[in-house]
């Protein structure tokens, strides 16, 4: 039974199948890496088991440069780090919940009957979960609970994308990068202030924050690179709770969008801005040809002053020919 108090990490996977008996061949540790870095590309061509050792915990950090709030995430990162899969594998989640916790977790997975009551973790406990990764994707796994004013939980920042690649993996680029976008609810306070959370700004969709990467310049203080020449990929997820997002990178054009993070399909080409439903991801990727600082938004602009922006640095030697001011 699901308890209205416990706060839950719930991975929303409509795409898995649950089975604990499941035995592959070879057995791979999860490379669990801080947004924006992402797993290496998979290569192999056979299923394998993937362990994903994740760490639920509570902390206090800095959501701006002016104040910091409580946060509650995975392997003390926000977004939670991305897994990444292939089609076939046998996955198996082990969660533990910190020793100084103040709040249950779980892992539930969505098409598991009562799964969360199989894998809750009190303070200090472990679960464990396995499951058959049997659809390609792109997915968010977020926190949930079975009450919905305790939604505190989804936003203090659990959740994080899994990626179920197709058999011997996506087709390789230069650069790849991990990007979520999330909105945070606090009560209003002064410079250096801890904001407390605040459930009557989510009942009004009034974010304090919106913010790419679990802080509001995240990535602009440390933007993203590559080069002339090199094809970016962005795995691009949006937690949620109120708003879509309409991402667009100022000064590009996404060559290919994968709507949905639906792999399975060819994907559009020459798109200028691709929507991004809550909980939901995308995967988009284009080919730098001009050096220069491109800027990553919602184009909901007004939201990119709660910091829902990033930049990306390319390098390189400019084409004349492409372009030139008169």
């Amino acid at each position: 039974m699901r308890h209205a108090g416990f706060i839950s990490a719930l991975v929303m996977a409509p795409c898995f199948a649950i089975n604990a008996g499941l035995v592959s061949a070879e057995t791979i540790q999860a490379q669990l890496l801080k947004a924006p870095k992402v797993p290496a590309p998979i290569t192999r061509t056979q299923p394998a088991t993937v362990v994903v050792n994740l760490e639920a915990s509570e902390w206090e950090g800095l959501i701006s440069d002016d104040n910091r709030m409580e946060f509650w995430g995975i392997n003390g990162m926000v977004p939670a780090p991305m897994i990444r899969v292939m089609v076939g594998d046998t996955v198996e989640v082990n969660l533990k919940n910190k020793k100084d916790s103040k709040q249950s977790h779980n892992l539930d997975f969505g098409k598991a009957t009562d799964g969360a009551a199989l894998v809750s973790a009190e303070p200090g406990k472990e679960a464990k979960l396995t499951f058959k990764a049997t659809k390609q994707g792109l997915f968010i796994y977020q926190s949930s609970t079975a009450a919905p004013s305790n939604i505190q939980h989804l936003l203090s920042g659990m959740y994080g994308l899994i990626l179920v690649e197709p058999v011997g993996g996506l087709k390789p680029v230069e650069v790849e990068y991990y990007v979520m976008q999330s909105e945070f609810y606090l009560k209003d306070g002064k410079k250096n202030d801890t904001l407390p959370f605040a459930i009557d700004r989510v009942k009004a969709a009034d974010a304090s924050y919106i913010v790419h990467n679990g802080h509001m310049t995240a990535l602009v203080k440390v933007p993203l690179r590559s080069k002339v020449g090199e094809t970016t990929r962005w795995f691009y997820g949006n937690a949620g709770v109120n708003f879509e997002s309409s991402w667009h990178v100022i000064g590009e054009m996404l060559d290919r969008v994968w709507p949905g993070g639906d792999v399975s399909k060819a994907p559009l080409e020459s798109i200028q801005s691709t929507l991004v439903g809550t909980g939901e991801a995308t995967i988009g990727e284009f080919k730098g040809e001009m050096p220069g600082t491109f800027v990553s938004v919602d184009h909901s602009l007004f939201r990119t002053e709660k910091g829902a922006l990033g930049l990306l640095k390319i390098d390189g030697p400019t084409n004349a020919e492409l372009f030139k001011g008169l």
